[in-house]
């Protein structure tokens, strides 16, 4: 029997917002400070800063194609649409890197600092709690997801201003650098550009939060005008944030060789200037992070596998199957709660690399998918349409090709090896139904 239920319309751009912010998560910069302070040399602002120019050319390439393409398929859709069914179906395999790996990322960041703080347990029982948990919550719906996002993006706004008010005072009582203006997280004369790019390429994945929200467009009232808003908002509110936080950070700890555990470094940045209250706050504000952040990604996930298998790219009866009840993708939600417990298996910067990969590679065909659609089709190239439609895509899309060469090698090796199962895939799903492009057109 033919499955006839669908996505339901109940998102506002404030929810839109909130979901994107919590899929981003406020508290993300804590997370990723050590490794990438560490590859950087101390330059995590500069690289913030980097990131967000780069991908605010392509933020605004998201809010021109979402205005055409409406669909919880996001940047599989717009490629698929724009250039080509085929290349669509690549891209959206690409993506599904990020979109998997981001749920394993935060099971693999709440395990090491709860691992830390309670050492008697072994991180892989936290992984699998903390899997099961954000399942079973997903499977109720997204009005539900939606409302407990917003109490716990509140709570991280919370953790985040008293930890920035300890960093404050910390530094003004001569902590770190003993000073709060200083130009060394943004340059020094011995700064390695090279590795700042390489940063930059892995901070990726900080600001997936604006990509994620176009997932929900059949889930929100208006998304032609509410998700390219909340698109600009959520990267802005992230990148603003981002830069400030790590720019104190550096500033009331500049050895960034000294820590124990760069994984849970931003722990032992807490118990040094706030005590073991603020460690303990710190401690709970990620846990909720963790959760929030997994509940929303969560989400997107099982929306684009979801947009996937509707289309017949992905075994339709299993990946394009909403529960009448709930309005959920339930198989798709179950299907990532499995693949995120393998998180016991992972290494942080190995994971945000591969998070990066799929990212920057949906990133990159965004914007050739604004080139491709208004530019050559619709042939809209005189005046300003030249700027919007040519000259700023193209900037944003070498952006990303820029951050890509940046990536470690083995993001590039994996990467590239699952882009190429995903071509076997779809050579055998082309050689057992030769019409399927007409499948994905319609």
């Amino acid at each position: 029997m033919e499955n006839k239920a669908s996505l339901r319309r109940m998102l506002k751009l404030g929810p839109l917002v909130v979901i994107g912010l919590a899929y981003m998560d406020p508290l993300v910069v804590f997370d990723s400070y050590g490794v990438v302070s560490k590859l950087t040399q101390g330059h995590v602002p500069i690289a913030y800063i980097l990131t967000l120019v780069a991908l605010i050319f392509t933020a605004l390439s998201y809010g021109k194609m979402v205005q055409v393409y409406p669909s919880a398929g996001s940047t599989y859709t717009y490629a698929q649409k724009s250039i080509h069914p085929h290349v669509g179906f690549l891209v959206g395999w690409s993506v599904m890197l990020d979109y998997l790996f981001l749920p394993m990322v935060n099971f693999a960041i709440g395990s090491a600092y709860l691992t830390a703080a309670f050492p008697a347990i072994p991180g892989p029982v936290w992984v699998i709690l903390l899997a099961i948990g954000i399942t079973v919550v997903n499977l109720f719906g997204i009005k539900l997801t939606a409302n407990i996002s917003a109490l716990f993006v509140t709570f991280q706004t919370l953790v985040a201003l008293v930890f920035v008010g300890f960093m404050i005072k910390g530094i003004s009582g001569g902590m770190g650098e003993g000073t709060l203006i200083s130009a060394a997280p943004f340059y020094s004369s011995d700064m390695n550009i090279g590795l700042v790019f390489s940063g930059a390429s892995i901070l990726c994945f900080s600001f997936l939060g604006f990509d994620a929200v176009t997932t929900l467009s059949e889930e929100t009232i208006n998304p032609k005008k509410n998700i390219p808003r909340a698109i600009l908002m959520i990267a802005f509110i992230g990148g603003i944030l981002f830069t400030g936080i790590s720019y104190l950070m550096h500033m009331v700890h500049p050895n960034f060789l000294s820590f124990q555990d760069t994984d849970a470094a931003s722990l032992e940045i807490a118990s040094y200037v706030g005590g073991s209250f603020l460690h303990s706050l710190f401690l709970s504000g990620t846990m909720v992070a963790v959760c929030s952040s997994s509940l929303s990604s969560h989400t997107s996930a099982s929306r684009l596998l979801y947009a996937m298998g509707r289309e017949g790219a992905l075994p339709k009866r299993v990946f394009g199957y909403v529960s009448p009840k709930r309005g959920t993708p339930v198989y798709n939600i179950i299907i990532i709660g499995a693949i995120s417990m393998t998180a016991v298996f992972g290494e942080l910067e190995v994971i945000y690399s591969f998070i990066s990969f799929g990212a920057l590679i949906g990133f990159l065909f965004v914007n050739i998918s604004v080139i491709a659609h208004y530019y050559i089709r619709e042939k809209r190239r005189r005046g300003m349409d030249f700027v919007r439609y040519g000259i700023m895509p193209s900037i944003g899309g070498a952006f990303c090709i820029w951050l890509f060469v940046s990536l470690n090698i083995s993001a590039l090796l994996v990467g590239s090896s699952w882009l190429v199962l995903g071509g076997l895939y779809l050579f055998y799903k082309l050689k057992q139904n030769p019409s399927l492009v007409i499948n994905f057109t319609k």
